[in-house]
């Protein structure tokens, strides 16, 4: 069985199509893998977190979506989550923010590697 990370870099900040279309096609594949039974792991990471605070309002587009695949959501990286000021709303949220690697000037970040390590693929949007 495959195994896949799927990484949100997009930042909705940017008020663009292009990062709502990036966060809706993250949100596809890892609605597609769901639906196959194959192992997904969806990650908010760098200004991407601050997508979490966004998804879980009822009236946001991408909504129903997220909801479909909110169990496949690892969490939001820490650090980058307190560099993009996100901490505050990604707790709201209920996700965890993740610090399990420890980078210098940061409260630490998600390990990427570990993924590919374990043999996922890793795709970012």
């Amino acid at each position: 069985m495959s195994k896949t990370a799927i990484v949100v870099y997009a930042d909705p900040k940017a008020g663009s199509e292009e990062a709502l279309g990036r966060l809706f096609n993250a949100m596809f594949v890892a609605y597609e893998l769901k639906e196959k039974k194959q192992e997904v792991a969806l990650i908010f990471q760098g200004a991407g977190v601050r997508w979490a605070s966004e998804v879980i309002k009822p009236d946001h587009p991408a909504h129903a979506l997220y909801n479909a695949v909110k169990d496949t959501v690892v969490g939001a990286c820490r650090g980058c989550a307190d560099v993009f000021g996100a901490t505050d709303a990604v707790k709201v949220t209920g996700l965890p923010l993740i610090d399990e690697k420890a980078i210098p000037g940061t409260s630490g970040i998600i390990d990427l590697s570990k993924y590919l390590d374990a043999g996922y693929r890793v795709l970012t949007f």
